[in-house]
């Protein structure tokens, strides 16, 4: 009898570990994030101008190599699932050389202040970009605000110095044939409100090999290069020191193998290339966090989940594709796809705001209301490019939970792509960008630890480990609980599109077009619905497939009655 008791309690303790809910799951990621950790790895990663194969990308993968050992994952040997913490370093062979910046500088001849220095503007040397002679060129340097080839043709350039208020790379060709040695450019978008913060360059590249160097010069360069050469005949001495040399790509990927159906699984991705600090030092140092409480939460036995939790870091998209398409099998088992990209800003120094950037869904097309794009710009989305999942409400409303706790705010936006999030949605799998938009310093060399905000990093870790801890072990109860808030989601969504439309209408728009923007809206819930049928890890009965039916039938329902209200 009491062996009967011991193993009826066994089996209900068992039932109780397997259905953690996402209310505990918060619990353990508040506890168990340390900020300070994910902030010392970002510290070290930024310290880096990376480029896949380059020193600074491959210490920082090395980094996060060590921060899993110490964790407990142990190097995969054969296959990923030999433990049930693992991880690897993917190598494959560079197809062009690696580059590195080591330093430079522009002085105007007879001006004691150097005009800029590598030393405080690392952005100032495009990425390929080659060495000059060792003790560096002394040129005139020619003014041309334009630079447009007919222009060019005109003039004398041989052993001169364009400078343009372009790009540089796209002068490069006209500068060949024009006989110049090198180009100095300037590009800073509006948004980077390079007037205020004058030190600013954004980083950039130009073609591999190129017999013409180019430099790129911050507001306040360009501005005193420009008033040097008002008054006269203005000469320039240019040192440049780069490297540039045959190397190999590394990626890491770590797994927390599922304990049920460990080929199916979460996949959370963070890039390693680009010099800046919230991009994507902040990223990197997240995941790498992610991924130890990870491990500290399964070896305690406090999380247990049932498919595979993986995390991933190499070069953006690039590393995620392959990771996507390079094994078909492992492909059809990706659930979820999550990119964590600028995810640590401080936002009263960046201006940004904390973003998830949505699967397609209609506000892609319409963008109406209170939602808008960021700067990066619109995609180009069209009714056949709709993604209806479930997991864009999923995940913000589990953010919005994080929000109001920390008083943390949340914002989205609609999909415009750019990120480690494409490949996923360009392989049919849902897919979603952590991010922060719009950021004065975005890509610029003012890009730095400074900027990063601990706390938000933290507050976006806690978010999306709870995120793949519930899916990863999602029962019953979790998807008849997420049908409800995708209803009530889809229910919110309609009413403010039938606003927008009777409001539209009045304004002389189509009664036919707003119509269709709310048949698109109600069959996009009614399709995301449908998805949370696979969800629970055992979908041996029927309770799910009953609420999705209920939940439809009211969106359904709701719909025609706002589209009989808009004839």
């Amino acid at each position: 009898m009491k062996i009967k008791i011991l193993i009826a309690l066994l089996f209900a303790s068992l039932s109780s570990y397997a259905q953690t809910s996402t209310e505990n799951y918060f619990k353990l990621t508040r506890a168990g994030f340390q900020e300070k950790n994910a902030y010392t790895t970002t510290a070290f990663v930024e310290k880096y101008f990376r480029v896949p194969g380059n020193t600074g990308f491959n210490a920082s993968i090395h980094y996060v190599e060590a921060i899993l050992k110490k964790a407990g994952y142990k190097e995969q040997k054969q296959i990923e699932s030999e433990y049930p913490l693992t991880y690897r370093i993917e190598k494959r062979p560079l197809k062009n050389k690696t580059w590195e910046p080591v330093n430079a500088n522009i002085d105007i001849i007879g001006d004691p202040q150097p005009l800029i220095s590598y030393k405080t503007n690392r952005n100032m040397i495009p990425i390929n970009c080659g060495s000059t002679p060792t003790a560096g060129v002394t040129a005139e340097v020619v003014y041309l605000p334009k630079a447009t080839a007919a222009e060019i043709e005109k003039l004398d350039l041989k052993g001169k110095i364009i400078f343009s208020e372009n790009n540089p790379s796209r002068l490069l060709a006209m500068a060949l044939k024009a006989g110049a040695i090198g180009v100095l450019g300037y590009s800073m978008p509006a948004y980077t409100k390079p007037e205020i913060h004058q030190t600013s360059i954004q980083f950039g590249s130009m073609k591999a090999d190129s017999e013409v160097w180019s430099l790129l010069l911050s507001y306040a360069a360009k501005e005193k290069l420009k008033a040097a050469c008002s008054k006269g005949v203005t000469k320039l001495k240019v040192n440049i020191e780069t490297k540039i040399y045959s190397s190999e790509e590394l990626t890491i990927v770590a797994n927390l193998k599922g304990s049920i159906n460990p080929n199916e699984r979460f996949v959370f991705s963070a890039h390693v290339q680009e010099p800046g600090a919230n991009d994507n030092a902040s990223g990197v140092g997240t995941l790498a966090e992610m991924a130890r409480l990870s491990a500290e939460l399964y070896q305690s036995k406090k999380i247990n989940p049932q498919r595979t939790l993986t995390f991933l870091w190499g070069d953006e998209i690039s590393s995620t594709r392959r990771y996507i398409t390079e094994d078909t099998t492992r492909a059809k088992g990706i659930m979820w796809g999550m990119s964590l990209d600028m995810v640590g800003e401080d936002t009263k120094k960046t201006g940004g705001s904390f973003l998830i950037e949505k699967m397609p869904d209609p506000s892609a097309i319409w963008t109406r209301g209170n939602d808008k794009h960021t700067e990066w710009g619109a995609g180009n989305v069209t009714e056949k490019d709709l993604f209806p999942h479930y997991f864009n409400d999923f995940i913000f409303d589990i953010c919005k939970t994080q929000g109001k706790f920390a008083n943390w705010t949340v914002n989205y936006n609609p999909f415009e792509g750019g990120s480690d999030h494409t490949p996923f949605l360009q392989n049919k799998i849902p897919g979603l960008l952590m991010w922060h938009f719009t950021d004065v310093f975005y890509h610029t060399d003012n890009d730095r630890i400074d900027k990063v905000s601990p706390v938000e990093m933290k507050n976006v870790a806690i978010s999306g480990l709870t995120a793949a801890y519930t899916l990863t072990s999602a029962n019953e109860n979790t998807a008849t609980t997420t049908v409800s808030q995708v209803k009530t989601d889809a229910l919110i969504r309609l009413q403010t599109e039938f606003d927008l439309s009777k409001k539209a209408i009045s304004n002389g728009k189509s009664v036919a077009d707003e119509k269709h923007i709310i048949e698109v809206w109600s069959k996009w819930y009614v399709d995301a619905l449908a998805t949370i049928n696979k969800m629970p890890v055992k979908t041996e009965t029927t309770k799910v497939g009953s609420s999705i039916k209920a939940a439809t039938l009211e969106i359904e329902k709701q719909t025609n009655i706002y589209l009989e209200d808009l004839k």
